[in-house]
Formats: C-alpha cells, sequence, structure tokens
C-alpha cells in the first residue's frame, strides 16, 4: 500500500477537502501513474452531490487523467517507466463477456468498474479517481499519450474529447457531410473542431449570439 494525497468529498453535501487515501501496490498487469493533470469534468461535480444516486463515500473525483508512468507489474507489456500514459472513465470489467470481447467494456454484462466511485472486481474496496497524486489501473484500461501535445489540453480529451469524436467517427463524417452542434461548452468546442477536422459543414447551434465569433476563433486557433 502507498499513501497518496487526494480531494474527497466525504458525503453529499460535503465540499472537497484534502483527504489522504491507500493506493494499493501495482498488481502484474497494473501501470501506476503519478498524475500530472486531470480534467474537471461536470460529472464529477453530479457524483460528488450524489445527483444520480450511485455515489460511494469518501468519492475522490476526477476521470480525465494524464501523468507519467512510474510503475509496472511484472507482466506488463504496453507500458515501460517513463511513459506518458492516460486513464478515463473505466478502470476495470469482466473481459470475458461479449460486450468485453467486442471491445465494448463500457456496457460490460457483468459489470464495469468507473475510475472512482465503483468497487474493485477483487472486494479490495473502492476505486478513487484522478483529483489525487498518483493512480494505477491494468493496463488495459490505460491509454498511451503522445509527447507532441501540452498534456494540460490532452486530459480533457479523456471524457469530453471522446464523447464528442467517438459519435463523429461511429457515423464516418467526413468532407461534404453536415454536421450540428449544440451549444460551445466543454464538449461542443471540441464536437466543432472535431467536425471540421474531419471536412464536414458545421453548423453550431446557441441560444447566445456571441457564441458565433467563439466558435470560428476556436476553430482557427487549433486547426491552423
Amino acid at each position: 500500500m502507498a499513501s497518496t494525497k487526494s480531494y474527497a468529498a466525504q458525503d453529499a453535501t460535503a465540499p472537497l477537502t484534502p483527504w489522504t487515501i491507500n493506493r494499493r501496490d501495482p498488481k502484474p498487469h497494473d501501470v501506476q501513474i503519478d498524475i500530472k493533470y486531470c480534467g474537471v469534468c461536470y460529472s464529477d461535480l453530479h457524483f460528488a452531490r450524489n445527483d444520480w444516486g450511485m455515489s460511494v463515500y469518501p468519492l475522490v473525483p476526477g476521470h480525465e487523467i494524464v501523468g507519467v508512468v512510474t510503475a509496472v507489474g511484472d507482466h506488463v507489456k504496453k507500458f515501460k517507466v517513463g511513459d506518458l500514459a492516460g486513464i478515463g472513465c473505466l478502470v476495470d470489467s469482466c473481459r470475458d463477456c461479449d460486450n468485453c470481447k467486442e471491445g465494448l467494456e463500457q456496457y460490460c454484462s457483468n459489470g464495469w468498474v468507473g475510475t472512482y466511485g465503483g468497487m474493485e472486481k477483487d472486494g479490495s474496496g473502492a476505486t478513487y479517481g484522478g483529483y489525487s497524486k498518483s493512480i494505477l489501473a491494468h493496463e488495459d484500461f490505460v491509454l498511451h499519450i503522445s509527447d507532441k501535445q501540452p498534456l494540460e489540453a490532452v486530459a480533457p480529451l479523456l471524457c469530453a474529447g471522446i464523447t464528442t469524436y467517438s459519435p463523429l467517427r461511429h457515423w464516418k463524417v467526413s468532407k461534404g457531410q453536415r454536421v450540428g452542434i449544440l451549444g460551445l461548452g466543454g464538449l461542443g468546442h471540441m464536437g466543432v473542431t472535431f467536425a471540421v477536422s474531419m471536412g464536414a459543414e458545421v453548423t453550431m447551434l446557441s441560444h447566445t449570439a456571441a457564441k458565433e465569433s467563439d466558435a470560428k476563433d476556436w476553430v482557427l486557433i487549433n486547426l491552423f
């Protein structure tokens, strides 16, 4: 066990405050990460306040995690110490059901394990997220991160990014197609950027007229 500093909500009405958690020692297939950045997703607030009635306390939020690998288990093949790596919303699943075998671990028939607020498959306790100094997970749920991009900008891609990229990729958005993006918030600005980069004619829908220039500026900043 290793003590790790974190920020946790102790109950649904408490603010996030410093709290020390105990991370397990790396198992044979685990990758341990020294967290450099963690995005702030509104889902974190929902969980902290138990808005969905499924929170487990004490709760350490954070599921847009990037950092540096500091240790690997004896059987890890995909990562080595010093690699840049990230962890998103999931840290485990059964890996045996039909959905898992098709790469759809988020639909695991036997229950996926969330990066925080979930229970470890081995019964060792609750999972704690990225509002902490370090984290570890099975290598199957850890992602390689390019060293060509600033880590602070990469972190939100682990949730807000994949949430918008996935449907655009699923529907094979490309040049000549039209895409509508509703809103220019945490996800919307990524949706606009992805869709434009895929060659689509993009319309951003908003109640606020000023968002028109914001959308155009965001695309110019990130694509040119």
